[in-house]
């Protein structure tokens, strides 16, 4: 009988809700009866372990082959001598499938077919190129067997720690007051990214102001229409009034007119007209991130891996993929992937679409979590797991969304994992991660100009997020919102690394050296994306080194 692969060993417990380190791995690989052996070592661990140690399994091993060896009593009538064992040689481990990774330096524009590996393209963000992204291509091997390794690292190195968290301080009650204060807290810290850039006054002093003067306002869009000469008519307000601004035609600025969206903050420079009730735009600014920018990075080599839209309980779950990304994370090429962050949609939840039920595998929601919690046991117990929700999770709709509640928590309790809500700021030894689930990329993809904004590449939808500096900014849309004391969707501090999913697409590339990574999904396509024509990108695993911000694409 053939010895089982470290890989068989890894799964073999992860059914059971076990982990193991790579010498208890090796030492059950050896055994002559894996079941037994395990069966042994589990009975004798104390309760709540997760994790075997090789001395949890190595006298659980030997006693397993001992028991293995001596009884029953042998047949003898085929001539062997009493104790011959044709298989006690120790076997060695399996070595992997060759991953097929390749490196290739390309510039930030993600590739178009995400399953090509190689090649270079040229991407601009506003007219700039940014330093490439190292990219490595698939691993088109179902599984990855290369040697289940240990992360022996020093937990004092480690670091994660989260801000801009609105769960446990929700206060919204949906009453009028409570949308004031949204806006009003919108407008006092986005404002406060523009007024050093422009001369701006209150709208109500401009509006007092002689005609022919120069002016700006850093106001909020309430309104944005055509004039019958093919002008821009914007209506900004501030915490004083509302006051009309013209963007003519002509002018340079009116070829990003069709990015503003309502609600959004700006700021504009111009002349007023000769009766001062209009301002004819010269300048228009955004929030944004300056081109200036530098990210942090880790002092340490470690590694993230950043994945989104699990989907567990949908019929289209990808199982085969995700156990072959499992597997890969205990080889000695995932060795310095030491966090796992994923964005959103653990599971596919119910009543999320129409006829949603017929394309369900699992239909009772405390049970799709519980299949999501028996996948994470797959990934290696020395990972540090953070999860946020999704629109297909069990949590309010409108964002800011809250972690998830105790009763999930418990369930999805595998390796201690740590949750927080949607959108969340994470920091991890140094390097800031924006993790947002992604709804509102439907409302930019509809809103603007397909060559902006289009769900092939979302990672350009996120880049006007970046510009914007709001990870929802336009109000009463697709997107549902919250009304709180705080926007908590409001991006103050510029973060390294911009991590969405929800569009089930893989797209990456660097905003004004921000990089922005959509993680696609682990779901195959369902009857109701094909109806809306989405071919979602299924089993990519973005891998990003923090002590260069390099990003490695895995297949599997």
């Amino acid at each position: 009988m053939p010895r089982p692969t470290p890989a068989e060993v890894v799964n073999e417990l992860a059914t059971r809700g076990y982990n193991a380190e790579r010498e208890a791995v090796t030492l059950l690989a050896r055994a002559n009866d894996l079941e037994n052996a395990i069966e042994r070592a589990t009975e004798t661990v104390p309760d709540g372990t997760l994790t075997l140690s090789a001395d949890d399994v190595e006298a659980a091993v030997r006693t397993a082959d001992l028991a293995d060896a001596t009884g029953p009593p042998p047949d003898h009538t085929d001539g062997s001598p009493p104790g011959a064992r044709g298989d006690s040689a120790a076997a060695t481990p399996t070595d992997a499938a060759d991953s097929g990774s390749i490196s290739a330096k390309t510039p930030d524009q993600p590739r178009s077919d995400p399953s090509v590996s190689s090649g270079t393209t040229t991407h601009e963000t506003d007219g700039q190129t940014d330093s490439p992204v190292e990219t490595k291509g698939s691993t088109e091997s179902g599984t990855a067997e290369s040697g289940t390794t240990e992360r022996s690292v020093d937990p004092d190195l480690r670091s994660l720690d989260v801000q801009g968290d609105v769960t446990g301080r929700s206060t919204g009650t949906g009453e009028y007051a409570d949308f004031v204060a949204t806006f009003r807290d919108r407008y006092e810290r986005l404002s406060g990214l523009l007024r050093s850039r422009v001369n701006h006054r209150p709208t109500e002093a401009v509006d007092a102001m002689a005609g022919g003067s120069d002016a700006a306002i850093v106001g909020m869009i309430t309104d944005i229409r055509s004039t019958a000469n093919g002008h821009w008519l914007v209506e900004l307000e501030d915490t004083t009034g509302t006051f009309p601004c013209l963007v003519l035609k002509d002018r340079e600025i009116a070829s990003v007119v069709d990015e503003l969206l309502l609600d959004e903050l700006v700021a504009v420079e111009g002349t007023l007209a000769g009766d001062g009730g209009i301002l004819f735009v010269d300048e228009l600014h955004f929030p944004d991130v300056p081109r200036t920018y530098r990210p942090s990075t880790a002092d340490r080599h470690v590694r993230a891996a950043l994945i989104s839209d699990v989907h567990v309980g949908s019929r289209e779950f990808a199982t085969d993929a995700w156990s072959a990304f499992a597997d890969w994370l205990h080889t000695e090429d995932a060795a310095a992937v030491e966090y796992l962050l994923v964005a959103g949609d653990m599971v596919e939840g119910v009543g999320v679409y129409p006829d949603q039920d017929e394309e369900l595998d699992i239909v009772d929601i405390y049970n799709q979590y519980e299949a999501f919690a028996e996948r994470l046991k797959e990934v290696p117990g020395d990972i540090e797991i953070l999860l946020i929700p999704g629109n297909h999770d069990a949590v309010r709709l409108a964002e800011p969304q809250p972690g998830f509640d105790e009763e999930l928590r418990g369930i999805m309790e595998a390796h201690d994992a740590r949750f927080s809500g949607n959108p969340s700021t994470v920091t991890i030894e140094g390097v800031t991660i924006l993790m947002y689930h992604g709804v509102s990329l439907d409302e930019v993809i509809a809103e603007l100009p397909k060559e902006k904004a289009n769900y092939d590449e979302p990672h350009k939808a996120m880049y006007q997020l970046l510009k914007k500096r709001h990870v929802a900014p336009q109000y009463g849309g697709h997107t549902r919102l919250a009304p709180e004391e705080r926007d908590y969707l409001v991006m103050e501090e510029i973060p390294d690394v911009f991590h969405t999913g929800h569009v089930h697409k893989l797209g990456y590339g660097k905003y004004h050296n921000v990089l922005a990574i959509n993680s696609g999904c682990w779901q195959e396509q369902t009857s109701f994306q094909r109806s809306v024509n989405i071919d979602p990108d299924v089993g990519y695993a973005p891998i990003l080194d923090l002590d260069t911000l390099d990003l490695t694409i895995q297949k599997f």
